[in-house]
């Protein structure tokens, strides 16, 4: 059974996160995820074939979507 963190804030974050990360804290599934991070909704960077997204991405989004 996979192990599960749970995030209480947005400074609990690790400062990048990766695709499983950022599907968990938003709750929603691997092409949502992917979805964001292709349309540029989320910022996100490359570091080989990998993804990342800066914590304050994710909390950019939020923001924006809040308002």
């Amino acid at each position: 059974m996979k192990e599960t963190t749970v995030y209480r804030s947005i400074e609990e974050l690790p400062l990048v996160l990766n695709i499983e990360i950022l599907m968990a804290v938003l709750n929603i599934g691997r092409n949502s995820a992917y979805e964001l991070v292709r349309s540029g909704q989320i910022r996100s960077f490359r570091i080989g074939t990998q993804i990342r997204i800066p914590r304050q991405a994710v909390a950019d989004f939020l923001a924006n979507i809040a308002a």
